[in-house]
């Protein structure tokens, strides 16, 4: 019997990327992933394509900065299923700009993606969890939980934030069996990292290649991106932990760059 067994998880943003890796990770290991994501079309393209495998999924629209859509999404989810044993937090956008011309727009919708987003899907889910006094949530955090980068305030902000609301969770839900991490990623090649190559190299007036090799990977041991492979990993054997022993830690996975 697979550690996943008919566990019910919930992943935000998980229509593409990091998010779709955890769900077909998690599919393949005999749990159900609820496909939560702002494109309900790419949610359900993502649903079908691991149902066409021989697993179940579900999906469900999800802005996660409204709290109206969080909760009928986790309710549709509990509807379906009558569990949520996992929720992996893992929506979030990257704006990069300089502080001193960051829009407070553009600040805000980072950070509610990132942070109330964390937050809504959390509350929504722990309801639940309590009640059958189990549950695992993995925060996608960053590298940019650790330490700062130029151009990237409110997603450095936001990943520090998460860090905290983690171990709040984990002292909160340890009653109730419920265990809270974060996974901390470096550069992986998804969309959204591919967008940023060519904005960072206009802002920092440096080539496309040269943003890869001496901002990205720098810092890295072997000057190779994170997978989504790795960052699955890492999230899974968070979720699939038996005890409290690892409960409020953070994993950073990113090939050397920053070490613990």
């Amino acid at each position: 019997m697979s550690r996943f067994s008919d566990k019910v998880a919930i992943i935000t943003g998980a229509a593409s990327g990091i998010g779709k890796e955890i769900a077909l990770r998690l599919a393949a290991e005999g749990g159900v992933p609820v496909i939560a994501d702002l494109n309900f079309d790419h949610a359900d393209a993502t649903a079908r394509e691991i149902k066409a495998k021989g697993a179940d999924a579900f999906a469900v629209a999800m802005n996660v900065a409204e709290e109206a859509a969080v909760e009928k999404g986790v309710a549709d989810t509990m509807a379906r299923y009558g569990r949520i044993d996992v929720l992996v937090s893992n929506a979030g956008i990257q704006i990069v700009k300089p502080v001193v011309d960051f829009p407070l727009a553009d600040w805000k919708r980072l950070l509610a993606i990132h942070l109330d987003g964390a937050f809504l899907t959390t509350k929504a889910c722990l309801k639940h969890m309590y009640k059958a006094k189990s549950g695992s949530i993995v925060y996608t955090g960053s590298v940019h939980s650790k330490e700062a980068s130029v151009l990237k305030a409110p997603y450095v902000t936001a990943k520090h934030g998460l860090l905290g609301l983690c171990r709040v969770v984990a002292k909160e839900g340890a009653q109730y069996n419920v265990r809270a991490n974060v996974v901390c990623p470096g550069f992986v090649r998804t969309p959204l990292v591919d967008k940023q190559i060519p904005e960072q190299a206009k802002e920092l007036g440096i080539s496309e290649e040269d943003v890869i090799k001496h901002v990205m990977l720098k810092d890295t041991v072997d000057g190779e991106f994170t997978t989504t492979e790795d960052v699955a990993e890492a999230v899974l054997f968070f979720a699939g932990f038996k005890t409290n022993a690892l409960t409020g830690q953070s994993l950073v996975v990113s090939h050397g760059w920053f070490m613990e």
